[in-house]
């Protein structure tokens, strides 16, 4: 099977340009009209900074053979029965034929406060992906329906505070050997690697990109099996088998 992928590298680059691009455009505007949020709040509040990375996963459904599938990402569509919460609005899903296919998280995160928010993503995405499994275990998605792929897509600003190292309080046990130290970079993608080593997730990416990329798109990756490349084989891997089977 020959996989389709979608020339992801230029998309990717395009889409870190439209993010960063995006956020200064949210905060001037709320600059202009005199209603800033606090802080980098309003870039946040905007919305739609990561719309690049699904347009990367609706390429990929398109080149693998489901362009017929119905891509959601109007929030009207967005919901899927949970287990232990009644619903969950996902980023993306995508339905082929009644069939969930793939259920898609995009989420980002920029300084200076890394702290709290790293933990709230971690609990999101651990909780959000355990709730998904449960409620497909109990026949939420239909009696014998196929596994959908179940995918988390992190974008870290790279700076000086992400980069630097954290240290950790330890009053009763130890902190995990490989947390110690460990920048909050190095944390998230400790984090994809371990939600695709417990099953959580079929496949997550963590990117790192500077604010000013906004002109040109870099962007790095730390690991091979949290970077974009194995995220998107994986995709495409997963749409082009749903095809196969019809």
């Amino acid at each position: 099977m020959t996989l389709d992928l979608a020339k992801y590298e230029a998309q990717a680059g395009e889409a870190v340009k439209l993010y960063w691009g995006n956020r200064e455009a949210a905060l001037a505007k709320q600059v202009e009209s005199g209603n800033r949020d606090a802080g980098s709040r309003g870039a946040v509040t905007a919305g739609k900074n990561m719309d690049g990375f699904l347009a990367i996963a609706q390429s990929l459904v398109e080149a693998n053979g489901l362009a017929l599938a119905d891509i959601c990402v109007q929030k009207r569509v967005l919901t899927l029965p949970g287990f232990f919460r009644p619903t969950k609005l996902w980023d993306m899903l995508v339905m082929y034929r009644g069939e969930l296919v793939a259920a898609l998280e995009f989420k980002s995160q920029v300084g200076p406060s890394f702290g709290n928010n790293f933990n709230n993503r971690c609990e999101e995405a651990i909780g959000t992906a355990h709730d998904l499994w449960t409620a497909y275990r109990e026949g939420a998605f239909g009696d014998d329906a196929p596994r959908p792929f179940l995918g988390w897509i992190m974008l870290l600003e790279d700076c000086d505070e992400s980069n630097s190292p954290v240290k950790d309080k330890e009053p009763h046990f130890p902190v995990d050997p490989e947390f110690k130290g460990a920048s909050y970079a190095i944390r998230y993608d400790l984090l994809c690697k371990r939600l695709v080593q417990e099953g959580l997730y079929t496949s997550a990416a963590f990117l790192m990109s500077p604010r000013d990329a906004a002109n040109d798109g870099r962007y790095r990756q730390l690991s091979d099996l949290a970077s974009l490349r194995t995220f998107v084989t994986e995709f495409a891997g997963h749409i082009a088998a749903v095809a196969a089977r019809q």
